[in-house]
């Protein structure tokens, strides 16, 4: 299943009836999983309608999810040829940079898709976890947290969040979050590894910190006056 979906259809709402139709059907396949028989069918709208934005975003969409990446980023490149302001596109393209862990030009497409379509909980996860690890940690935090606040269900938000508070030693928070994420996914087994990271690493720093000597101030030396 497609790690993300987005809500588009009045973006949509320009096209034909029967274009519309055959999008909505090509978003039901990519949700069941049936990635190439989505591809296929939006092929074959685009050699209807070579112009349909929207089937280059489905195509990329599906691309993503089969992590054929080069694939993914032609067809959003094509998209954003035909529209610079598909959010979607830029979203793709932001999302592959940062598989790639190139989190300067992921900024920017993510930016870029957020400014044009506002408030989508996971453009913001994506942007929110590249703003974290291009070492703006506070603002990707911050982020990720307007993310979660708008899909508090959302699996990967937590994990990703999770993952923050424990490299920022806050380990109560980050326990407490990759636990949520593990009861909406148990078999996610990202989510798994990382919440046996986050305890692992709580277990260590707390015997750390309790085996540290405690510091004791110099007590200084009585001394009588004699005036």
């Amino acid at each position: 299943m497609s790690k993300y979906h987005f809500n588009d259809t009045e973006d949509n709402n320009d096209y034909p009836d029967h274009v519309l139709e055959a999008l909505e059907k090509i978003e039901d396949l990519k949700l069941e999983g049936k990635h190439k028989e989505s591809i296929e069918m939006a092929e074959g709208l685009l050699c209807e309608d070579p112009d349909c934005v929207a089937a280059l975003e489905e195509i990329a969409d599906n691309y993503v999810s089969l992590e054929s990446f080069k694939s993914a980023e032609k067809a959003a490149l094509h998209a954003l040829k035909l529209d610079k302001d598909s959010y979607i596109a830029h979203y793709i393209l932001g999302f592959i940079h940062s598989h790639h862990q190139d989190w300067e030009n992921a900024l920017d497409e993510l930016t870029v898709s957020n400014k044009i379509h506002p408030n989508n909980a996971e453009i913001l996860r994506c942007l929110g976890w590249a703003m974290f690890n291009s070492k703006k940690r506070t603002q990707g935090i911050v982020i990720l947290e307007r993310s979660l606040s708008l899909d508090a269900d959302n699996s990967l938000t937590l994990c990703d969040l999770g993952v923050c508070y424990l490299q920022t030693k806050d380990f109560e928070k980050s326990i407490h979050l990759l636990q949520k994420a593990m009861e909406i996914d148990p078999s996610n087994e990202r989510v798994q590894e990382c919440y046996r990271a986050a305890k692992n690493f709580s277990d260590r720093y707390s015997i750390l910190t309790k085996n540290e000597p405690r510091k004791t101030t110099k007590k200084t030396p009585y001394r009588r006056s004699f005036i």
